[in-house]
């Protein structure tokens, strides 16, 4: 400000000599342009030039475009260039440019077909501009112009042709270019690896990654969230730590990626860590970080820490408060939900299509069906917002496990939206909580007519037979998934020690400490079988010995899991477990016990929500 201040905010202080001198050098009004911090700034200088009769010298006209565009006003950008006369490539460039950075990619093509219109040839920063803001189908048309204009090997345009083709989902097309590009270097290498990661082939991803000879925190980035964004948050973990030892500095968005992770496989340590970091490293957190930060401790199961961090954000948004709502609904706290629902609309606060979501899924979660009705008949009444499938989906689950069953089959049948295979499928899942044989038997006909089946339909008709001790259902069933090709799921379990997650499948002896795990589980079966449990062995999908049933269930992956955590953490903590799938009856009995036996608040958070087990009692009310 103080190097612009004589010419407009003190004009008393400004003598005749120096504007004289400032209009007989325009370079250094130029100067003072490029280096404008803020739309008043470039206003008023802006002004002086009007002021002078130098609005149009070329030099300052192009740059008092530019910057306005980087700044973000692109309106006033736009005025200058249509007040110049005969604009040249780079006036075409500058303001295509403009346009793309705020994401105005219609517009910004819009220009370019006027340049081209006009007999104005792109450059090659033109056309490595455009093919930023465009689509792959329009892409493809300026493929062409490259080659005619002969920018077709230029580095840049290369580059954007790579993240073109890996934006449109073609990757083959992508590393033919990128391949025969006559120079690659970090930006196109980076392009080429984003390319794989949204396309979801994180191995190429990864060769290229290690092959490059320099990275920056943008190619770290992308890595990592590809690993993040395609459920393998472990790798997206230890390469993070890979970056630290490479002693570059994470930014934001490297934040926003480890912070998914973390929340994924419940590693609340690592996520602390980071949140210890980002307090450390800024004065204040934002609503993306802060949002993501709320996520990864509802997801990790700390709720006290994600109210902590929602409370500390100033002027919070609809996005906010759905993470927290979202938070209260999968731990099962309905009450918290449906409160900050009411403070939100208070607020002034207009709810998303996501805010019914979650405090949807928090009636579910608590049986409140008629609750459930009014917030769902509100959406278009109230707020005019057209249901989603997902909606209708948590209305079929509240419906479904209330046992509402023909309800909830009448809502799937007359919603206005075509009922996918979750819909069906959650549907299903009551038909098996209430042992509804006939309609999950006409479920399931019906989405293998359509062609709609997958792994989770067979188990769940495999569990529903299983359930009433129908065994030749439970075989037919699994000589139509060996038909099929379909496999079940294995069950994964999870806990985190000094900042490493172990995993457990069922039955696993692979972990290093495995003697010890097997001998805290033996103790952990006598402690139950002191306090009265019985095996709830009809979950077990075999058909085989009562004694071999409980055998199987004695060795599930939540309970290798919890074993570790009591071997291995101090007396009296938290142990955090999280499970892939739903928990199993048995394994959610045995670790409400251990709660009460070793006095520990043992938290476990399945495919469906939190399970607080404090002192033998679970916060879901065993309504799960």
């Amino acid at each position: 400000m103080s190097s612009i201040s004589p010419l407009v905010v003190q004009p008393t202080h400004f003598t005749a000599k120096p504007e004289k001198t400032l209009t007989q050098k325009p370079e250094k009004l130029a100067l003072l342009i490029d280096k404008s911090k803020s739309i008043k700034q470039l206003s008023q200088i802006h002004a002086f030039l009007i002021r002078h009769d130098l609005e149009t010298h070329p030099v300052l006209n192009f740059k008092l475009q530019r910057s306005y565009s980087s700044l973000g006003d692109v309106r006033c950008s736009v005025a200058l260039f249509n007040r110049t006369r005969n604009p040249d490539v780079y006036f075409y460039t500058a303001v295509i440019r403009g346009h793309a950075i705020n994401g105005l990619h219609e517009q910004a093509l819009g220009f370019y077909v006027q340049m081209i219109t006009e007999g104005v040839e792109p450059n090659a920063f033109t056309l490595s501009t455009v093919l930023k803001a465009c689509s792959s189908e329009f892409g493809k048309a300026l493929h062409s112009h490259a080659h005619k204009f002969g920018f077709e090997s230029d580095t840049y345009v290369r580059t954007a042709l790579v993240d073109l083709y890996g934006r449109g989902g073609d990757v083959v097309s992508a590393r033919k270019l990128f391949d025969t590009m006559p120079e690659r270097n970090l930006v196109s290498f980076t392009a080429m690896i984003t390319g794989y990661a949204k396309n979801g082939e994180i191995d190429e991803a990864r060769v290229l990654f290690d092959g490059m000879e320099e990275r920056d925190v943008v190619s770290w980035n992308v890595m990592i969230d590809g690993y993040a964004q395609h459920g393998r948050p472990n790798e997206a973990l230890i390469l993070f730590r890979q970056m630290l030892e490479a002693r570059l500095k994470p930014n934001e968005a490297t934040m926003l990626a480890v912070l998914s992770a973390c929340g994924q496989v419940g590693a609340l340590e690592s996520g602390q860590w980071i949140h210890s970091y980002l307090k450390y490293s800024s004065r204040s957190i934002n609503t993306h970080v802060g949002t993501a930060l709320i996520d990864m401790y509802c997801r990790c199961g700390s709720l006290e820490d994600a109210r902590l961090v929602f409370d500390a954000i100033k002027n919070k948004d609809a996005v906010v408060y759905n993470a927290m709502i979202n938070g209260y609904a999968i731990h099962g706290f309905s009450g918290d939900a449906l409160n900050l629902f009411d403070e939100m609309s208070q607020s002034g606060l207009r709810p998303t299509d996501i805010t019914f979501i979650g405090i949807l899924s928090a009636c579910a979660h608590a049986g409140l069906v008629s609750e459930g009705w009014a917030i769902f008949n509100s959406m278009e009444g109230k707020y005019g917002i057209s249901p989603k499938i997902e909606h209708y989906g948590c209305m079929v689950n509240l419906l479904g496990r209330a046992g509402k069953l023909n309800e909830a089959y009448e809502l799937v049948k007359s919603t206005p939206i075509e009922a996918d295979h979750v819909l069906w499928g959650t549907l299903l899942g009551a038909c098996g909580l209430h042992k509804n044989i006939p309609l999950g038997e006409r479920i399931v006909d019906y989405l293998l007519e359509r062609g709609l089946a997958n792994s989770g339909t067979y188990v769940l008709l495999s569990n529903i037979y299983a359930a009433i001790g129908d065994w030749e259902g439970v075989s037919r069933t699994r000589a139509m998934m060996k038909q099929s090709g379909v496999h079940k799921e294995p069950g994964c379990s999870s806990v985190e020690v000094n900042n490493e997650v172990h995993e457990f499948l069922a039955g696993d002896v692979k972990h290093p400490k495995r003697r010890e795990i097997y001998a805290m589980l033996e103790q952990v079966n006598q402690w139950v079988k002191e306090h009265g449990h019985t095996s709830k062995t009809e979950g077990v999908l075999h058909d085989i010995e009562e004694s071999d049933k409980e055998r199987s269930l004695e060795v599930h992956s939540e309970k290798l899991a919890l074993a570790f955590g009591l071997i291995s953490t101090k007396r009296g903590s938290t142990i955090k477990i999280v499970k892939n799938l739903r928990v199993c009856p048995d394994c959610h009995a045995v670790i409400k016990l251990v709660s009460k036996i070793t006095g520990r608040k043992i938290v476990m958070r399945d495919r469906n929500r939190f399970h607080h087990c404090v002192d033998g009692f679970c916060s879901c009310g065993d309504y799960w």
